[in-house]
């Protein structure tokens, strides 16, 4: 199938081409005739499979020749989770909608009203908006939404998860009762059903991801590895690998920091993405690393959500999520757009019963991958060889556990600790 067969005009069909698509993934074969046709959609895709386009190439087909009318009220509406989704959306419209009369706004916190508030005062036809953002413009007047005739949810289980959805209510509330609405989702949860069936009207419904599957095209490993050895050795990986771009996760916000500059301090260039990053270290952070000179981006899970990198090589897991699904959403970050990608999870011996949950989830075992000098157990079992003999398991100190699964094996003064990074520093 080709995009000409989908009904999209020759404008768009072109702006495609430009883009070096020329074949429609399975969410856009689907999913754009549905949208032209005016019907509502619930459509379960993973991210990395065209999602984006799935719905804004139709909706840029819709809204047709709009001219440019000064004060025209916005038709479109779609929300989003986090600031680098919503910039990612936004940027898809401009991208397709080359040329076209169509104007758009996306809508965030972090930076001033002062901007949004003169684009909204001009006109808009597309609002790409997170839903706390959009709904102080709403509360102090300065956005009319009762000419919204489609309502696009991208990503609506994160933002359910994140605690978004009165937000999203109070929203629906001020659109017209008529309206078109999209809704896209990486999973069918019980609460993404549920949310459905309070907003759609009798749906096309989508599902080209199977529940909770990773890409076919993400090579996933294991490295067992103490905590304490962690750091070094993913310094050791991006150098004698000479990995250009890496995706690292971390569970918090002051671990990504932390992380960040530890390996900055190993003469690796590094930006940390969190929540409580400002919009403007956000997007430099962001844009350094697409454009190469942020070599590795350490990230937590809601900020990475709107990370759109067709080739990204590497995700490193340097610490498991505790929920099973967040692992999915990570990998997702690589293997997109047909290209492979490596995943690598990076698990000291407290992580072994979130790693047992995720495999579970995928229902198989992720392989394993030795690292000489690195690996777990050897070093488990190489403290196990260095205790004293005469210590009986009765008479060892208060306290000592040398056996103990997942502790932190014991250096020998002059050893190799950091030799990653020290390996590192002289390339």
């Amino acid at each position: 199938m080709s995009f000409s067969e989908l009904g999209l005009n020759q404008t768009l069909q072109t702006a495609v081409a430009n883009s070096g698509y020329t074949t429609p993934t399975p969410i856009q074969a689907r999913g754009i005739p549905a949208v032209l046709a005016g019907r509502d959609v619930l459509a379960a895709a993973q991210t990395g499979t065209g999602k984006t386009a799935a719905f804004t190439l139709p909706i840029l087909q819709k809204l047709g020749d709009v001219g440019d009318k000064r004060g025209r009220k916005p038709r479109v509406l779609v929300l989003t989770p986090t600031r680098e989704l919503a910039a990612q959306v936004a940027e898809s419209v401009h991208t397709y909608g080359r040329g076209l009369p169509v104007r758009t706004a996306v809508i965030f916190g972090g930076v001033g009203f002062g901007p949004q508030v003169d684009a909204f005062r001009r006109g808009l036809d597309i609002i790409v908006a997170t839903p706390g953002r959009l709904l102080d413009h709403v509360r102090q007047g300065n956005v009319d939404l009762s000419a919204i005739e489609m309502l696009v949810l991208d990503e609506a289980d994160r933002m359910l998860d994140m605690g978004f959805i009165h937000d999203i209510r109070r929203v629906i509330e001020r659109l017209p009762a008529k309206r078109q609405n999209l809704l896209f989702s990486a999973t069918f949860s019980g609460d993404i059903r549920k949310l459905a069936r309070t907003l759609l009207n009798n749906p096309e419904e989508i599902d080209v991801a199977p529940r909770n599957a990773p890409t076919e095209l993400v090579d996933q490993k294991v490295v067992f590895v103490p905590k304490s050895r962690k750091r070094a050795l993913l310094s050791w990986l991006i150098g004698s690998n000479n990995w250009r771009q890496v995706l690292v996760f971390t569970r918090t916000k002051h671990g990504a920091n932390r992380l960040c500059k530890q390996l900055e301090n190993d003469g690796l260039s590094a930006a940390a993405l969190h929540g409580n990053k400002s919009q403007g270290a956000r997007t430099k952070a962001l844009d350094g690393f697409k454009s190469g000179s942020v070599r590795v981006l350490v990230a937590t899970d809601i900020a990475a959500r709107g990370i759109d990198i067709d080739a990204l090589p590497h995700v490193i897991n340097f610490e498991l999520p505790n929920v099973p699904e967040d692992y999915i959403h990570r990998i997702g970050r690589t293997g997109r757009a047909g290209s492979e990608g490596e995943a690598l999870a990076l698990v000291d011996g407290e992580e072994k019963t979130y790693l047992r949950d995720i495999q579970r989830l995928l229902k198989r075992e992720i392989p394993v991958l030795t690292i000489e000098g690195f690996d777990l157990q050897a070093q488990v079992a190489q403290r196990e060889d260095e205790v004293d003999p005469r210590q009986s398991q009765g008479n060892r100190r208060p306290g000592s556990n040398p056996g103990r699964p997942g502790a932190p094996p014991r250096r020998k003064r002059g050893g190799n600790r950091g030799r990653g990074a020290r390996r590192q520093g002289s390339n």
